[in-house]
């Protein structure tokens, strides 16, 4: 059995105060008894404009908010999967959204780049956004072990591509750490539901880490970070605002799952395209 936890915030454009609440709740969090703590997607940063997180892109393996949370992960010994955070990209107009995977010795262990990029109006509020203006796709899946056992990490978009989830799978992925920060109408119509279908439908942990409230650029965030396990069951979450929720995630149970229920090894793709 392993403790695992998920932190939401409500995060502004203000990097020293989202990392001091970001360290806040981590501390929280592991006197709770967290073995492996998931940040959400943007925790250092979100700013009035899309744009404005252009001037905080980190060289790879350097910057204040990767040596953050190489810190946090070694002072409190735990596994410490980083939200998101902005990498260079190839010009100085792009960045990479990624997300850093940190062990209990405040070693990094892994990269994910967000791969799909979130380009969508809402007819609903007439918001629209293009994350593409201004980030970099990535191209490469992520699964790697960890003493919790094998896990692939997705970043909030992702979560509307069940092909890629399928990838982790064939690479034996047993949980998922995900980031997001859906919006407050997206969310609201489908958060709960992807959330759990990807579970279901991979019969996996799911450990989902949201931005959660009213941010001072003016976005509302849905929240409702949760803790999912592979029958879909929601262990934990939090509705909205900064906390964190914890869990037991036991590697036996997807096991157990998997065998008493194969159906991820009864996938089939008999039918022919014309």
């Amino acid at each position: 059995m392993s403790q695992v936890a998920a932190i939401q915030m409500a995060s502004g454009p203000n990097v020293n105060s989202n990392l001091i609440e970001a360290e806040r709740l981590i501390k929280d969090a592991v006197a709770a008894g967290a073995q492996l703590v998931v940040l959400p997607e943007n925790f250092a940063f979100m700013g009035h404009d899309e744009a404005d997180i252009l001037a905080l892109a980190e060289v790879d393996n350097e910057g204040p908010i990767q040596k953050f949370l190489a810190q946090q992960a070694e002072t409190h010994g735990i596994w410490l999967v980083g939200g998101t955070l902005p990498m260079q990209g190839k010009d100085d107009k792009h960045i990479r959204s990624a997300c850093l995977v940190f062990n209990d010795q405040g070693e990094r262990v892994a990269r994910y780049d967000k791969i799909h990029l979130f380009d969508v109006h809402i007819d609903a509020s007439n918001e629209s956004y293009n994350e593409s203006e201004t980030t970099e796709a990535g191209d490469e899946v992520v699964v790697i072990d960890t003493p919790f056992g094998r896990m692939g990490i997705a970043i909030c978009y992702d979560l509307r591509f069940p092909e890629l989830f399928r990838h982790m799978l064939d690479a034996d992925m047993q949980f998922i750490a995900m980031p997001a920060a859906f919006t407050a109408i997206t969310g609201k119509a489908h958060w709960e539901i992807l959330t759990r279908a990807r579970a279901i439908e991979n019969l996996c942990f799911v450990i989902a880490a949201e931005q959660g409230g009213f941010h001072i650029n003016g976005r509302e965030t849905h929240g409702d970070s949760m803790i999912v396990d592979p029958w879909g069951q929601i262990l934990e979450r939090i509705p909205s605002g900064a906390g964190f929720i914890i869990a037991e995630m036991d590697q036996e149970q997807v096991n157990k799952v998997r065998k008493n229920f194969p159906a991820t090894d009864h996938r089939r793709m008999p039918c022919k395209l014309p």
